[in-house]
């Protein structure tokens, strides 16, 4: 079973406005309610590629209920914690201004809820699937990521961590089995500026030095490579389409990778997977769909 963690979920009010001025009240154009945190994105994107997941974390509130409500329609399973106060954020992004967006905060998380997640979690065994996938709340514990992959460490089960900076590094001592981090990113960890596919090569290495099994850095318009542990390299340009959204595009990357490597357990067909979902989201108003992802990946074999 593949299970996905999102710590800070969220209803993502996504707005279009015509002629946005500051200072003065603006009427939507278009705006869309879905849910969001990079979790939840790798669930739906798995839940449209037909693979049974479950949706770990945390809600509160009537946003948590909504965000519930919109997730069960979806289709996948969901293990939500309910909090007994605050409310799920909301998350606000303007869709004509690239990148523009304003996120709420989230409920306290409390040491209490933090034990049940971890109660969750001691049932996984052997061959299943962890994702854990974004930010924290400033209420969590910075070693959240470390102390999940400790309490399940040697138990044969599959780590992939989509996460920046420390939340990523911290964990390498356990060998999670993917990371995913983009260029930028990866360019951070080593202080160095990364823009070329081949560029990115060694410093993946580096992180596989570190303890990383298998290292997909996603570069956008650049495309991605995969550093695998059997030491191949896989590199691929971005397919060609026109950019639509691309929120979730690195979420639903990670999402087509695992459902290749459960399909097949193989590098290159996972590779081209997460090539697809990422791509075919990019070029969508929503998620990849799995025809959606089809189409490109037939592009690429």
């Amino acid at each position: 079973m593949i299970y996905t963690v999102t710590f800070n979920p969220s209803l993502d009010y996504i707005v279009s406005v015509n002629d946005f001025q500051l200072g003065k009240t603006n009427r939507t154009c278009a705006e869309q309610i879905l849910p969001g945190g990079k979790g939840i994105n790798v669930s739906t994107v798995l839940q449209n590629l037909d693979i049974e997941n479950v949706a770990l974390g945390f809600t509160a509130g009537f946003t948590g209920e909504e965000l519930l409500r919109k997730m069960n329609s979806i289709g996948f399973h969901c293990d939500f914690i309910h909090l007994n106060s605050g409310c799920s954020r909301i998350n606000i992004k303007m869709k004509d201004f690239d990148g523009t967006e304003i996120n709420g905060q989230g409920p306290v998380i409390s040491q209490e809820a933090i034990r049940q997640l971890m109660e969750k979690l001691e049932r996984l065994k052997a061959d299943d699937i962890l994702v854990l996938a974004g930010s924290i709340p400033e209420s969590m514990p910075d070693s959240i990521y470390h102390d999940i992959l400790a309490a399940l460490n040697n138990r044969g089960i599959l780590f992939v961590v989509d996460a920046t900076n420390n939340l990523l590094l911290n964990v390498l001592e356990y060998h999670p089995f993917l990371i995913k981090p983009n260029n930028h990113e990866l360019g951070e960890i080593f202080q160095v500026e990364l823009s070329s596919r081949e560029s990115v090569i060694p410093y993946a290495r580096k992180l596989q030095e570190k303890g990383a099994r298998n290292v997909l850095v996603s570069m956008a318009g650049e495309g991605a490579v995969l550093v695998a542990e059997n030491g191949e390299v896989f590199m691929q340009p971005a397919p060609n389409g026109t950019l639509v959204n691309a929120v979730g595009a690195g979420d639903s990357m990670v999402a087509g990778f695992v459902a290749g490597w459960t399909q097949k357990k193989d590098y290159r067909h996972a590779f081209h997977m997460g090539i697809s979902a990422g791509s075919a989201s990019a070029f969508s108003d929503l998620l990849a769909t799995k025809d959606e992802i089809l189409t490109i990946y037939r592009t690429l074999t």
